[in-house]
C-alpha cells in the first residue's frame, strides 16, 4: 500500500510521497531482518534457490506440472528477492533525490549537487518505480496461476501465513 501511495503521489503531494517512501524503506529493512531471524518459510535460506531451479520451475509451470511447495516456490522466492532489491533501490534513490533537490531528509547535506546528477537520479528513481509496478503485476499473475494449478488460495496463505500441508484433493 505504501508503495502505491508513493507511486500515485509522485511530485504532487511531496510530503505524503516522502513518508510513504520512508514507510516502504522501513518495511523492506524489517523484511530483510525477518529473512534471517523469522519463521521457517520466511527465512531466505528456505526459498532462495539457484537460477537453474527457478528456470526449471517456470518451465514446469508452463507445462502445468509445477510441484507444490509448502513455502515459497523457486519463482516466488526469486521474485521476493528481486522486489526487495528494487524497493531498496527506489527508496535509496528517493533519499538522495530528497536530499539533493529539497535539501531535506537524512541526506540534506547533498543539496547543491549538479543538476545532471539530480536529473539522473530522478530518471533512475522513476524508472525503478515503474519497473516495480510491472513486477507487482507479474507477481500477482504468478500467484493467480499457482492458485489455479494447485486449487488453493495462495492470497489467503500470503496474508495469514498458513497453508495446509496436505491440500484437499481435487478432480
Amino acid at each position: 500500500l505504501a508503495f502505491f501511495i508513493a507511486w500515485l503521489t509522485e511530485d504532487d503531494l511531496l510530503t505524503l510521497h516522502v513518508w510513504a517512501g520512508y514507510t516502504v524503506l522501513g518495511l523492506v529493512l524489517a523484511r530483510i531482518v525477518w529473512g534471517f531471524v523469522g519463521t521457517r518459510h520466511a527465512r531466505f535460506r528456505d526459498f532462495v534457490r539457484p537460477w537453474p531451479d527457478v528456470v526449471g520451475f517456470l518451465k514446469q509451470t508452463l507445462l502445468g506440472r509445477a510441484p507444490r511447495y509448502l513455502g515459497h516456490n523457486p519463482a516466488g522466492g526469486a521474485m521476493i528477492v528481486l522486489m526487495l532489491i528494487m524497493l531498496l533501490l527506489i527508496g535509496l534513490t528517493g533519499l538522495f533525490l530528497y536530499g539533493t533537490e529539497e535539501a531535506a531528509g537524512p541526506l540534506a547535506g547533498l543539496a547543491g549537487a549538479p543538476e545532471w546528477l539530480e536529473d539522473g537520479l530522478e530518471e533512475v528513481h522513476e524508472f525503478l518505480a515503474n519497473a516495480m509496478l510491472f513486477l507487482v503485476v507479474v507477481h500477482v499473475a504468478g500467484v493467480l496461476v499457482e492458485s489455479r494449478i494447485h486449487h488453493e488460495n495462495l492470497v489467503r496463505a500470503m496474508i495469514t501465513g498458513r497453508k495446509p500441508a496436505n491440500p484437499v484433493p481435487h478432480d
